[in-house]
């Protein structure tokens, strides 16, 4: 009987010491969330609701029309409900680093029959996006994997129009979470301003605004 709990507390040391690994290793390279792990990536957190997609997206506060930037958009949770609310008239730029997720988001967009969704690989932080005037970006639980954070804030920052949003998500389970202040700090130096901010320090979204001028 004595064997279960030492087995739990074995396997709970090995995820603890895989995570730290991880976001160590981040830190040199972009280590994204493995394709094989994408059907975790696609659950709503039923403990926090401010990772939801429903209350993402919510926030945002879209309108027909608006292009939105879905950067690391993995399996497409929230591509796909973002292009359903800027509608045809509107356009979503999913941007991930593995192919393996930008083809199952174009058949995502394809069986829901969106055809106003554009993919890009590229990895944020590296000079490769080439994109201006979005009305919103999304950076969720993908800000810790790039190794460049401050270049990739700047580069989201240069892709928003005057006025725009990016929206930063952040949960402490995730290995690769960013605290609100660190969040803050990189993208004040970035040019952004603080505009909302909701949940809390365990689990968050933080608005950043581009100002108009």
């Amino acid at each position: 009987m004595k064997k279960a709990p030492s087995a739990i507390l074995g396997v709970t040391l090995l995820v603890v010491v895989i995570a730290l690994l991880r976001r160590l290793a981040s830190r040199r390279r972009s280590i994204p969330c493995p394709f094989w792990l994408r059907w975790l990536v696609e659950l709503d957190n039923p403990f926090a609701s401010t990772n939801r997609a429903s209350v993402i997206v919510e926030h945002l506060g879209l309108r027909p029309g608006m292009t939105v930037l879905d950067i690391g958009c993995g399996p497409g949770r929230l591509t796909i409900p973002v292009a359903q609310q800027v509608g045809p008239s509107g356009a979503v730029i999913a941007v991930d680093v593995q192919p393996e997720m930008l083809r199952l988001v174009e058949n995502k967009t394809g069986a829901a029959k969106l055809d106003n969704v554009r993919f890009v690989r590229a990895a944020a932080g590296t000079g490769e996006l080439d994109l201006r005037q979005a009305d919103r970006a999304l950076l969720v639980t993908v800000l810790g994997e790039i190794p460049d954070r401050q270049s990739a804030l700047k580069e989201v920052f240069d892709a928003l129009a005057p006025g725009g949003i990016l929206s930063v998500t952040e949960m402490v389970a995730d290995p690769h979470f960013q605290r609100r202040s660190t969040v803050l700090r990189l993208a004040t130096a970035a040019g952004f301003r603080e505009a909302a901010f909701f949940g809390n320090r365990f689990a968050y979204t933080l608005h950043l605004l581009k100002p108009e001028r």
